[in-house]
C-alpha cells in the first residue's frame, strides 16, 4: 500500500459518517430544498471531514505507545511505523489549516465552532482524557458541535428538545464505547493501556448505559409531541417515528451486551442490517413528515 493510502487510511474516512450530523439542522430547518443553504451544509460537512482527519492524526500520534499494545489499534499505520511522525504531523496541520479557512468562508460564528471542536480535542488529549465522566462528555461533545456548526452555517435556530437528544445519544455512544475497550481489554490490560478505564467498571457503565438510553428515548418522545415541533411542521405526525428510535436504541443494547459490538457506532451501523434499516426508515419518515408529504 502507498503512502498515500496509508495516510488516507490514518484520516478513518469510514468514521466520516458522524459528520452526517452537520447536516441534521438542514433536514429539521426545511431548507434541504433552498440550494444556498444546501450548499452551505456540504461545505460544512467537508470542513469537519477535514477537521476530524487532522484530529484523528493528532490522537494517534498522542496515543501511539499505547496503540502498539491495542489488539485492533496496533495495526493502524502510525502505530505499525509504516508512515512517519514527520509526515503524520504536516498532514495534520494541512489539514487543520485547511479546515480553519474553509471555515472561515461559512462565516465566523462557524469558525468558532471549528475552534472550540479543535480545542477540546486538544484538552482532551493533553488531560480531559484521564479524567473520569469528562473524558465521555469530550467525546460526545464532537456531536453536538457537529450540529452545532450545521445549524450556524445556515443561520437556524436548533430546538431545545433537539439539542438534548443530540447530547444523550452522544454520550450513550461514548459510554459503550468505553465499555466495549474495557471488555475487549479486560480490567488490568484496559488500566494499562488507558489509565481512566481504572476508573470504570462494566457494572458501572451499564448502569450509566441504562439511565442515558431511557432519557434519550424520553427526550425524544417528548420532542415530538412538544407543541413547538407540531407547530413548526403543521403535523402532530413526529410521533410515529418514535418506534424506529425505541427499536434502534433496543438493538444497540442487544449488541454491545450479546454481541460484543460498540467500539466503533458507524462500524455497528453498518454491520447490522436491522439497525441500519431502523436508521433509514427513521430519517425516511423524519423527512416525509418535515416536508409534510404525510
Amino acid at each position: 500500500m502507498t503512502k498515500g493510502r496509508l495516510l488516507f487510511k490514518s484520516l478513518r474516512p469510514h468514521q466520516w459518517v458522524k459528520n452526517g450530523f452537520v447536516l441534521v439542522p438542514l433536514v429539521f430547518a426545511q431548507r434541504v430544498f433552498d440550494y444556498p443553504s444546501l450548499l452551505k451544509s456540504v461545505t460544512a460537512f467537508g470542513v469537519f471531514c477535514l477537521l476530524t482527519g487532522a484530529i484523528y492524526l493528532i490522537n494517534d500520534l498522542f496515543d501511539l505507545e499505547a496503540d502498539r499494545s491495542h489488539p485492533a489499534k496496533k495495526d493502524r499505520p502510525l502505530a505499525a511505523g509504516l508512515i512517519s511522525h514527520r509526515l503524520a504531523k504536516a498532514a495534520a496541520g494541512i489539514l487543520l489549516f485547511s479546515s480553519m479557512l474553509l471555515g472561515f468562508s461559512l462565516g465566523a460564528g462557524f469558525l468558532l465552532v471549528v475552534v472550540i471542536y479543535v480545542a477540546i480535542q486538544m484538552l482532551y488529549n493533553y488531560r480531559l482524557k484521564n479524567i473520569v465522566i469528562l473524558d465521555i462528555f469530550c467525546i460526545s461533545s464532537g456531536f453536538f458541535l457537529r450540529m452545532t456548526g450545521g445549524a450556524v452555517a445556515i443561520e437556524v435556530v436548533i430546538s431545545n428538545w433537539l439539542i438534548i437528544c443530540t447530547i444523550l445519544i452522544s454520550i450513550f455512544l461514548a459510554l459503550a464505547k468505553r465499555r466495549h475497550e474495557l471488555i475487549l481489554l479486560g480490567e488490568t490490560s484496559a488500566t494499562n493501556h488507558r489509565k481512566v478505564l481504572s476508573e470504570y467498571d462494566p457494572y458501572l457503565l451499564d448502569q450509566m448505559i441504562g439511565v442515558i438510553a431511557g432519557s434519550t428515548l424520553l427526550s425524544y418522545m417528548l420532542y415530538c409531541v412538544s407543541p413547538d415541533t407540531i407547530e413548526k411542521f403543521q403535523s402532530d405526525h413526529m410521533i410515529y417515528t418514535f418506534p424506529f428510535v425505541l427499536y434502534g436504541i433496543l438493538r444497540y443494547l442487544y449488541l454491545i451486551h450479546k454481541k460484543g459490538y460498540g467500539g466503533a457506532p458507524e462500524k455497528v451501523l453498518f454491520s447490522d442490517l436491522s439497525l441500519l434499516s431502523s436508521v433509514i426508515l427513521w430519517g425516511l419518515f423524519c423527512v416525509l413528515i418535515v416536508y409534510g408529504v404525510v
